[in-house]
């Protein structure tokens, strides 16, 4: 079967998305050929039966040469593909939906947002299937919804047994925006501090111009706390990085608002990890003693110590434990598999 896999970027080096240049490789397995469209392209090395079609974001091309060249790959290489992938933007569908349709292809939406908007509801009349990792999903619950694994790469993403954790290390490791709760975790690292807690917190993560101002904010709030030989911030790091670095903290923290799924909490759980989320969609394997409110420095404050005063053979199981779940349940392979099978034979 051959399909059209359409996603925002496709680069091995990016530090968010750096995850689907994965996704396409092991795809390259089960499908017999895979066209690419994407917004921006950069360092790829994948398979002769992946052909990656960038729209051009990373020469700056304009909004309107974006949306012609869409076009033209997607109509002018129709006879190429019999179905279609559409991976978060609902965008590609409402655009292409009417003639996918019209062409007799199969319409997969992979759409994880916990909000939607219209152009999700458009899209999600026009898509045949949708797609979703978390219970509390805009897609979820609806005859068309599957849930589906997460898509983890547990031969990258594992426990290294000669990489020694940090005693008392907390792991942040995202982009740093207001939405991803950031200034909270600096607010209970104070709390900690002035709790005679022996503790470090790495923050990996870059920010987009729009949040540079809050970044800014953060750093100040990290040396006005008097924490700057506690609280260090990385920078970003690819994707394909981020195993070394969960390997080598003991406590991994994600502030996202509940309901949503972050995928690094999987990847941070895969390597060996103990997990600290505010998000009630991990209730099902992070049971309360791992979660906090959301917002409340407080709250993760008590979580992080809590987690921290284990022992380091108790981490140690509650790590395989969690590794383990994320390779029977979440697992790359698995999600390749059901994709493949939601276009039938």
């Amino acid at each position: 079967m051959r399909i059209l896999f359409i996603t925002q970027v496709v680069d091995k080096n990016d530090a968010v998305l750096g995850f689907v240049h994965g996704w396409l490789a092991e795809l390259s397995r089960v499908f017999e050929h895979i066209h690419v469209i994407c917004l921006k392209k950069g360092e790829v090395e994948l398979p002769p039966n992946v052909i990656v079609h960038s729209l051009g974001k990373e020469g700056g091309e304009s909004r309107a040469k974006y949306v012609r060249r869409f076009f033209s790959y997607a109509i002018g290489l129709r006879k190429e593909y019999e179905n279609v992938f559409v991976h978060m933007n609902a965008e590609y569908v409402i655009l292409m939906g009417l003639l996918w349709r019209l062409w007799g292809k199969k319409i997969v939406l992979w759409y994880n947002h916990t909000y939607g908007t219209w152009r999700a509801d458009i899209a999600m009349t026009l898509a045949h299937i949708v797609c979703h990792t978390s219970p509390y999903a805009f897609t979820a619950g609806t005859p068309k919804s599957v849930r589906m694994p997460a898509g983890i790469d547990t031969k990258v993403f594992r426990p290294d047994r000669s990489a020694d954790r940090i005693p008392g290390s907390i792991l942040y490791l995202g982009r740093i925006a207001p939405v991803k709760g950031v200034h909270t975790l600096v607010e209970a690292a104070k709390l900690l501090s002035s709790g005679g807690i022996d503790f470090s917190l790495d923050i990996y993560g870059g920010a987009l111009p729009k949040d540079a101002e809050y970044l800014k904010s953060l750093e100040k709030n990290v040396v006005q706390g008097a924490l700057e030989e506690k609280v260090f911030f990385r920078g970003a790091i690819a994707n394909r990085e981020a195993p070394k670095v969960f390997c080598t903290h003991e406590i991994f923290v994600n502030l996202t608002p509940a309901g949503n799924y972050d995928k690094t909490v999987l990847e941070a759980m895969a390597c060996g990890g103990i997990s600290v989320v505010s998000s009630k969609a991990f209730a099902d394997i992070l049971t309360p003693e791992f979660r906090f409110e959301e917002g409340s420095a407080d709250d993760l404050a008590r979580a992080l110590e809590r987690n921290l005063a284990r022992s380091g053979e108790e981490q140690k199981q509650i790590g395989e434990t969690f590794s383990k779940y994320v390779h029977d349940t979440h697992d790359l392979q698995l999600l390749a598999k059901k994709i493949r099978g939601l276009y039938g034979n």
